[in-house]
């Protein structure tokens, strides 16, 4: 069997923009065109992105110089040897964890990618919901 890779874009609050999900063997600067151009016809007005080391590189360049006038800021891991958190380059990776709390998707359960990118938008659906019916009295 094999896997599926999520690629996520999120706005600075971690809330969802674009999802696509690939096979496992495509590379995160292979599936970023596809990202970034179904990024760009739901949000033509987002000027900056910012990703980690995964996505450095002359192919990441040119998949970004076809999709649109976008600024590609790349955050690297910090050089030295202890642990320092990076605050930007977290976002995503608390997305993911947000979308794993749900049952069905935290395993790989679908069959067509399709299906699978639409569960993630529903359990992103789900938690902005929460969010907005939280009463704060």
């Amino acid at each position: 069997m094999l896997g599926r890779k999520r690629h996520i874009l999120t706005d600075t609050l971690g809330l969802l923009l674009a999802v696509i999900v690939h096979p496992a063997s495509v590379q995160d600067r292979g599936g970023a065109e596809d990202l970034l151009r179904e990024a760009r016809r739901s949000f033509p007005f987002i000027e900056r992105l910012i990703a980690d080391a995964g996505y450095q590189g002359p192919k990441m360049a040119a998949a970004v110089g076809r999709t649109g006038p976008w600024i590609l800021e790349i955050l690297r891991r910090c050089d030295r040897h202890r642990f320092v958190v990076l605050p930007k380059r977290w976002i995503v990776e608390r997305t993911l964890a947000w979308t794993n709390r749900c049952r069905r998707l935290a395993r790989d359960y679908e069959r067509h990618a399709r299906m699978a990118a639409a569960f993630v938008r529903l359990a992103m659906i789900r938690l902005m919901l929460r969010r907005l019916a939280i009463n704060p009295s």
